[in-house]
């Protein structure tokens, strides 16, 4: 969706409060909501994004970078999502003003985390567009379980106040044009950047360690061949093997790199080779669907996400479709550093193709 579409299609703030009111009872996707938003005025019509109500993530959102930048842009901030409450993993749940956030799809299944509130409200109108940030999935995940788009940026791309630098900023949209507006307005110099199709892609259902549920698999490789059909990417048949990054992610979150330090390298050489031959690595966004709200056990939804916040690259999930029990799958887009906005050209270009109808 272009600047000017967001602009004049989307929703006004008085209308994003009253869906917001009208739904965040059940799902409980916002921790605060901020009805003074209406109070505004009205909106400079030179401003790119003027009166587009957006949301943030958390109870700091508002004073990142990103939401800072939005604001300048015009756009109007209309409340705060969930994240994980106190004593809950951060990789699974969103705790909301009403209680916990719900699956929009299965309101027995989580909607992922830590961008939770953020990915529902994005999914069911309330708002069309919601700041979030990924330091092992957390945009990726959630967007993936709630049938949107969510791009994590190349690590070190925006300020981020993560020290150990894992994290990076990102959004959640309804569709990757709608992202478009977003890049536009958090980065200095953006340029439209021209992608030629088909684009060199390597698919790979498991990285070379993670275990992939055979359903959640089927779902995203059926959506990687709908892209090759469509002439969006051609694949490249050779296997990619990472080293399982689990334990060199949690070494830096601890404060130790030095721990993990000999795989992230070894996976950074084998990435660099990667890209050397293809533009896009394309993989499932999680290894399993939407677990219940009891936890996800011994899973780890992470398997697929967090070997990019180790090596800094962009990527992005975009709908991909359905499991037989009616849970989203999302498709993992992933791409060299610094091509933030090629990557999201190449999401804009297959989203369409990858996608099927929702039952």
């Amino acid at each position: 969706m272009t600047t000017d579409r967001l602009r004049d299609a989307g929703l006004r703030v008085e209308e994003a409060l009253d869906r917001i009111a009208e739904l965040d009872p059940s799902l409980c996707a916002f921790i605060e909501v901020w009805p003074e938003a209406a109070q505004t005025g009205p909106p400079d019509r030179e401003l790119p994004l003027a009166g587009l109500p957006f949301a943030v993530k958390g109870p700091v959102g508002i004073h990142s970078y990103a939401a800072r930048r939005l604001i300048a842009a015009g756009a109007v901030p209309v409340g705060a999502t969930s994240v994980p409450g106190p004593g809950t993993y951060w990789q699974t749940w969103g705790l909301g003003t009403h209680g916990r956030t719900l699956n929009p799809w299965r309101a027995d299944r989580t909607p992922g985390g830590s961008s939770a509130g953020s990915a529902v409200a994005v999914a069911t109108g309330m708002v069309p567009l919601a700041t979030g940030s990924d330091g092992a999935g957390s945009v990726r995940i959630p967007a993936a379980w709630c049938g949107v788009f969510g791009l994590k940026t190349t690590n070190g791309l925006l300020p981020s106040p993560d020290r150990t630098r894992l994290a990076s900023a990102g959004v959640l949209t309804p569709s990757a044009a709608d992202a478009r507006p977003y890049l536009g307005c958090v980065l200095d110099g953006y340029a439209p950047v021209r992608v030629e199709y088909p684009v060199r892609a390597r698919w790979s259902p498991d990285l070379g360690f993670a275990r992939t549920d055979p359903e959640v698999e089927s779902v995203a490789q059926a959506a990687a061949e709908r892209l090759v059909s469509a002439g969006v990417v051609r694949l490249d048949g050779r296997p990619l093997a990472l080293l399982d990054p689990a334990e060199a992610w949690q070494s830096v979150r601890r404060g130790n790199p030095s721990a993990g330090a000999a795989v992230r390298a070894e996976n950074d050489r084998r990435l660099d080779a990667l890209f050397a031959d293809v533009e896009l690595l394309l993989t499932p966004s999680t290894p399993n669907r939407p677990h219940g709200h009891d936890g996800p056990g011994k899973l780890y939804s992470t398997a697929l996400t967090w070997a990019f916040n180790l090596s800094g690259h962009p990527a992005a999930s975009i709908p991909a479709g359905f499991t037989s029990d009616g849970c989203p799958v999302g498709l993992q887009l992933v791409t060299p550093r610094g091509s933030d906005v090629s990557l999201l050209e190449m999401a804009v270009a297959a989203e369409p193709h990858a996608v099927i109808v929702r039952p």
